[in-house]
């Protein structure tokens, strides 16, 4: 961005660049289901054009980014769900998130790969098949933003939109050794229609995937901040740039290496908990907490519920919004995806609304941490990123699995709305590993804080393929 301002570098070669590597490398990540080359050129000979006129500069202006093809919709540019359903879907507008990064400088090159409906922890659907991870292509990125992550990993872009229902950008940056931010809930407009209040249960943020925390700082400035159409909207606005210059040499950090009740590998544990020590070279004061919370299965039943619930609700917005019936379509639809629909129309309302009782636990064990402490360490993902011939693991260091996101330490916060981010914590056999900080409520700057932080004592730009 810098070296565009300056002059010293052309918008068009920097797209050209971003174009190019996509040509070479997605015939073996296949990061992207959709690449808009002549409109990424057509907007960066704009870019330039304005830089040589000395008209003024949006922050991102002629960056090349990529958004996730699922709720960034982009006008006139077919969204497909990763979905076999929904080819013929194109949205009409931006999605706000969008055209805040247009208005900003940046360059949509275009739309990347995820499950389908953003439905699983792995990338992988029936339309454009699996996303290869960048460090192993026999390996997952994770999901369900595994080809926005696959994609800035493997140097196609420098930055990518994610969303996350349940650790959906934090495992993929835990997987693609990245900065993955799950802001607090209402910070970056959604703009849901026709449901404006569909992500309360659980909370479903957007936010980038990137390189660098202060590439995620710079993303988060542009598509944060207020929305009056947005009715979670946060008031105040945020700079975040200026967060990744701040001081956490007094703080107190909790560290919790099995949150959630959660079996984590020996080799994940060794390397997260290095990187949580780490905090102790600038003074902070590191120690070992467990939030107490009695029976972490009935928390994951109410995200279970959550999320049939949202699916069913999805079925229905896209049939009034735009008369698409996706049950009707069953036949293009993976098995799975029509379970988790037909499931979420079984909840009666009072069972529904009782799920918040047992997702109150997890809030209250959170904020009696944060009495206390400053933040909360914990690994991301419980295990390296996992082969894809292999599906994942029943067990970790002999532990049963039991649990449907039992691999992921990232689904209790979206059931507390805390903002948090995955950072890389280190390499496991030449694959990454990511550590998790979840920071006090709408306290998004803090988290940003010790993100930076970790970067610049255990710096990780080395760690990358190509």
């Amino acid at each position: 961005m810098t070296a565009i301002r300056r002059g010293t570098r052309s918008p068009v070669a920097v797209v050209e660049d971003c174009l190019d590597r996509i040509a070479e490398r997605d015939g073996t990540v296949n990061a992207f289901v959709t690449v808009l080359e002549d409109e990424a050129l057509d907007r960066a000979r704009a870019a330039e054009q304005a830089v040589e006129s000395g008209r003024s500069l949006g922050p991102l202006h002629g960056v090349p980014v990529a958004i996730k093809d699922a709720y960034a919709y982009k006008a006139g540019v077919p969204n497909t769900f990763g979905s076999r359903a929904m080819t013929d879907f194109v949205p009409e507008s931006s999605a706000p998130l969008v055209e805040r990064l247009e208005a900003a400088g940046a360059i949509i090159v275009g739309k990347t790969n995820t499950p389908e409906f953003a439905s699983k922890g792995v990338t992988d659907n029936g339309l454009v098949g699996r996303t290869k991870n960048p460090f192993d292509p026999e390996r997952h990125p994770n999901g369900s933003s595994g080809g926005s992550a696959a994609a800035v990993a493997s140097g196609m872009v420098p930055l990518a939109q994610g969303s996350d229902h349940a650790g959906s950008i934090r495992g993929p940056a835990s997987a693609c050794n990245l900065v993955g931010v799950f802001p607090s809930p209402g910070r970056v407009p959604q703009g849901f229609r026709p449901d404006a209040f569909k992500y309360d249960l659980p909370y479903v943020s957007s936010g980038p995937l990137a390189r660098t925390v202060t590439d995620a700082a710079l993303f988060l400035n542009v598509v944060a901040g207020p929305d009056p159409s947005e009715p979670y909207s946060l008031p105040d606005t945020v700079d975040f740039t200026d967060a990744v210059s701040d001081s956490i040499a007094e703080a107190s950090i909790a560290y919790s290496p099995e949150f959630a009740g959660f079996h984590v590998s020996e080799a994940v544990r060794d390397v997260v908990g290095s990187a949580a020590e780490s905090f102790e070279q600038v003074g902070a004061r590191v120690s070992r907490v467990d939030p107490a919370v009695d029976d972490w299965d009935a928390p994951h039943r109410a995200l279970t519920a959550g999320l049939e619930v949202l699916f069913a609700s999805f079925a229905e917005d896209m049939l009034a919004e735009h008369d698409i019936d996706l049950l009707a379509r069953r036949e293009q639809i993976d098995p799975h995806v029509v379970d988790r629909i037909e499931a979420g129309y079984e909840y009666d309302a009072v069972s529904y609304k009782q799920s918040n009782v047992a997702r109150t636990a997890v809030f209250d064990a959170l904020q009696s941490v944060f009495e206390t402490h400053d933040f909360l360490l914990t690994p991301t993902v419980a295990v390296p990123p996992i082969r894809a011939d292999a599906g994942p693991p029943d067990t970790v260091d002999g532990h049963r699995l039991k649990r449907a996101h039992d691999l992921v330490l990232t689904w209790p916060v979206n059931l507390t709305g805390h903002p948090a981010a995955s950072v890389p914590a280190g390499l496991v056999d030449g694959l990454p590993v990511g550590m998790q900080i979840i920071g006090p409520r709408f306290d998004d700057r803090a988290v940003l804080a010790a993100a930076a932080t970790v970067e610049d004592v255990r710096p990780w730009d080395g760690h990358y393929p190509n």
